[in-house]
């Protein structure tokens, strides 16, 4: 994989004499440099590696539980007072969907609380006060409450309409979500074994063929809710609870602490404090709850950025607590693994940084001493997201060998993730605060659906310009490998360089999308496409 098979075909001296004038020889320093760069290096993939194998613990617990199917211990003779929580911040385009869907679960009206939460500071005010008078007309039981104060972002909305929420059990849906009728009859029942304090359903995708990104998140979140969550809840470790389509017991929320302003991953925060307790978590994969992806790279972006930060907060908020409570060893190894896998961002920027040097001591090196290292990583790290991603594909749809073929380029986009991952990594780790930054959505549920010319874009700053610049990079160390003949390294290159550039131009390109006249030009291109 490293070093020159082809060197022995040149002239005799001519490919030594090319090294040394052109092929950044003079970084080389044989001690000390191979050192520091071998183990910073290998210290990197070491760890990465370690998520990789614990991918195949998950493929083995889910080859073990996958039939298997979670009933409730019983039913109720008389269903409980449900109470629907719609938690939303400028959502004008998708705010009365939502409210509509939740209006028509099949539930007795009698039975049906729902609270619009609404902390709006646009249009979606008058618009969900309009459709909050629709359905009060026609007999439903819809609480409007519009608070001119974002404390706690989504956890003060939710803590807010607690106050005055009528049921026992509390069903949570973001506004991009759409569940089924029958949501609320297959799921409440769960609630009959008093000690379940959460029911949480699977995420499923209204638009996942909408364009090349939506198609590499319905990859990807498929894989966290049939290859982590259900593993996981089947195994008895920790869940997360993942902030919308599911279910919590009041009483379970209040024993656990409530709602917290001190992470904006309110959610895994809740769920874990909930576990710890005593509490049971009961997680359908059968159920489906229809989503809206973002559809925007901006808005993706900052979603993920949301994620990583929140996490990242949340572990070092509970992960010591966790270590030290009177827990079985699996449940705290899980979590070590699951709270600090977000670490893996600015680790990957940092491979990215010393990646260059890496392959200059390689190549000195020669091929049998690096491969011997190599190998077992690449297969550790690489093989085992492959599998991991194909098997959550397979139990899903029928044709799920079209659907993996997009791996690289989820790969590849995980990459050009790292940047602004990483930054949001480091930023918790400084404790640097900030606001909850909802993910705009545009009611986009088809390809025939635009975002363009609809208010709320993602925020952009530096960083695509960062990615770019990366991009460039990686291209000119594509070239250098070129050219000493380091073709063994080429494909993972690539990786680097589609990543990195999909990221940062797409960005910016959605960006300029806000202008008129790239706007009418995009339609056209797009028109004339389909």
């Amino acid at each position: 994989m490293f070093g020159n098979p082809f060197s022995h075909r040149l002239p005799p001296g001519s490919y030594e004499k090319f090294l040394e004038s052109g092929n950044l020889s003079f970084l080389y320093r044989p001690e000390l440099f191979d050192l520091v760069i071998l183990l910073i290096y290998f210290g990197v993939l070491i760890f990465l590696s370690a998520y990789g194998l614990r991918r195949f613990y998950y493929l083995h617990l889910f080859r073990k539980h996958r039939h298997e199917r979670v009933a409730p211990a019983g039913h109720f003779e008389e269903l409980p007072m449900v109470t629907v929580q719609l938690p939303m911040y400028n959502e004008m385009y998708v705010g009365p969907r939502i409210l509509n869907s939740a209006c028509q679960l099949d539930y007795p009206k009698d039975k049906l609380h729902i609270q619009v939460l609404d902390d709006s500071t646009d249009e979606t005010v008058g618009i969900m006060r309009q459709a909050v008078a629709y359905w009060t007309d026609r007999g439903f039981d819809v609480e409007y409450i519009h608070r001119t104060n974002r404390g706690g972002f989504k956890a003060g909305a939710l803590e807010n309409g607690l106050r005055t929420a009528k049921g026992d059990i509390v069903a949570i849906f973001d506004a991009d979500f759409v569940p089924h009728s029958d949501f609320l009859q297959r799921t409440v029942h769960h609630f009959t074994d008093p000690r379940v304090a959460i029911v949480q359903t699977r995420w499923t995708h209204l638009n996942g063929d909408y364009s090349l990104l939506t198609r590499a998140q319905t990859l990807f979140l498929d894989g966290h809710f049939m290859m982590e969550s259900l593993p996981r809840a089947r195994a008895g470790l920790f869940v997360n609870f993942n902030g919308t389509a599911g279910l919590w017991r009041k009483q379970a929320i209040a024993d656990a602490g409530g709602w917290s302003h001190d992470t904006i991953t309110e959610d895994l925060d809740l769920s874990l404090r909930a576990q710890m307790k005593g509490w049971k978590f009961v997680y359908l994969p059968e159920i489906e709850c229809p989503a809206e992806l973002p559809v925007e790279m901006n808005a993706f972006k900052n979603q993920q950025n949301r994620w990583a930060k929140g996490s990242t907060q949340v572990c070092l908020k509970m992960l010591g607590p966790i270590l030290r409570a009177p827990l079985p060893r699996p449940v705290k190894t899980e979590a070590v693994f699951h709270l600090t896998a977000n670490f893996a961002y600015p680790l990957m920027v940092l491979l990215s940084l010393v990646l260059l040097p890496s392959i200059i001591v390689r190549f000195h090196q020669g091929i049998w001493e690096m491969l011997v290292l190599d190998l077992p990583i690449f297969v550790a790290s690489t093989l085992s997201v492959a599998l991991f991603y194909i098997h959550s594909q397979k139990a899903l749809y029928t044709d799920w060998k079209e659907r993996v073929r997009l791996l690289p380029f989820l790969m590849a986009l995980g990459i050009g993730l790292t940047v602004t991952n990483g930054k949001a990594v480091i930023e918790a780790v400084l404790g640097i605060k900030s606001a909850f930054v909802r993910t705009p959505k545009y009611h986009v549920t088809g390809r025939k659906d635009s975002w363009l010319r609809k208010k709320y874009r993602g925020k952009i700053g530096i960083w695509p310009l960062v990615e770019i610049a990366f991009g460039c990079f990686f291209t000119w160390v594509f070239g250098y490998c070129v050219a000493i003949g380091n073709f063994g390294v080429l494909p993972f290159l690539l990786l680097f360089i589609v990543g990195y550039f999909y990221t940062g131009f797409s960005s910016l390109f959605h960006n300029l999308l806000k202008f008129p006249f790239v706007d009418m030009q995009y339609r056209r291109l797009r028109a004339l496409l389909d």
